[in-house]
Order: structure tokens, then C-alpha cells, then sequence
């Protein structure tokens, strides 16, 4: 990867990205400070628009977030489907006949650290080799927002993708 991307000590802010037990996409990162703070940078519209974009609307009800670092900057719709502050929130976004249900969790990683996770179920390999690269980008974006890093430094192409694109496929076992 690219030397723009945050440190954190002597330990490159990514990647930590595994494929959980039950099957699920697990991408971890590290971030200063309390849980209470990594859980406002998830959660409020004006600090989630320094690293993913802003959103608007009822999280009772469903709100639509804008995609900032994406292409004309579309906005998508998301149901809330659980929000346990400050440690875990559960999204559905996508298409009615095959949404994405997006998991993030907030929990104490040490002394002034954070780790947020990310856990989304992807079915196959070629799925995961272009939705990992895409969090991993977009978790990254986090963590520069939350060091005081440069958030518009980091590139998707050719850093993320296809710079991630077989890592994420050797998650997935041959078929």
C-alpha cells in the first residue's frame, strides 16, 4: 500500500481484514482515543461527511447517506436495523432483492485506542475481491480523518483496487 496511509506507531493503520467464522467479511481498524468519539465519527452526519459523507433523514425511519468519495456522488438509501451506542450499529443499504446488511462495532483496543470493525456477508470471491477493497478504502478515509491525516490522499485505484483485489479473494477457500 501506499506510504500516505496513517500510522499508528510502528504498525500501518491497515490492513486487517479476515473472513470471520460465520462467514462474514471482518475489517478491523485502529483509531485514537475513546469509543464514545470513534462512535460520533460513525454516527454523526457532520463527522461521518470528513471520511464517508453526510446523511440525512430518520435512523427510525430510513435515512439516505451521500457517497462522497464515489463518482457524482450518489446518495443511497439504509435502514437502521439496530443502533446500540456507542458499540454497535447494523445498516441494510442495496437493492430490495439482494441488500447489504453492514455490521460495525466499537470496542476499547487499549489504552487511547479504539477498534472499529466492519462485517458484511459476501457469498463468493469475485463479490469480495471488489466490496473489501471499497471498506477497507472507505475505513481508511476513518482513520486519516481521526489522525489528522489527509483523507483526499488516499486512492482507490490502483492502491485499493486492484492493489486488494486477491487478498480478498484468498479469503474465500477454492471452489
Amino acid at each position: 500500500m501506499s506510504d500516505h496511509l496513517p500510522r499508528l506507531g510502528d504498525t500501518p493503520a491497515g490492513p486487517s481484514s479476515t473472513l470471520d467464522p460465520d462467514g462474514r467479511l471482518a475489517i478491523r481498524r485502529l483509531l485514537p482515543g475513546t469509543v464514545e468519539d470513534a462512535w460520533t465519527a460513525l454516527t454523526d452526519p457532520a463527522r461521518t461527511a470528513t471520511w464517508f459523507g453526510t446523511w440525512r433523514g430518520d435512523p427510525a425511519t430510513g435515512i439516505e447517506v451521500q457517497m462522497d468519495a464515489e463518482e457524482g456522488r450518489p446518495w443511497m438509501e439504509a435502514r437502521v436495523l439496530v443502533c446500540d451506542g456507542p458499540r454497535r450499529l447494523e445498516l441494510e443499504t442495496g437493492e430490495a432483492g439482494d441488500p447489504w446488511v453492514l455490521e460495525l462495532t466499537v470496542e476499547e483496543a487499549g489504552p487511547g485506542w479504539t477498534a472499529v470493525t466492519l462485517r458484511q456477508r459476501v457469498a463468493e470471491a469475485e463479490a469480495a475481491a471488489m466490496i473489501g477493497p471499497g471498506w477497507e478504502f472507505y475505513l481508511d478515509r476513518l482513520v486519516a480523518s481521526r489522525t489528522r491525516g489527509d483523507v483526499t490522499a488516499i486512492s482507490f485505484e490502483p492502491d485499493y483496487v486492484p492493489g486488494r483485489c486477491d487478498h480478498f479473494r484468498a479469503l474465500y477457500p477454492a471452489t
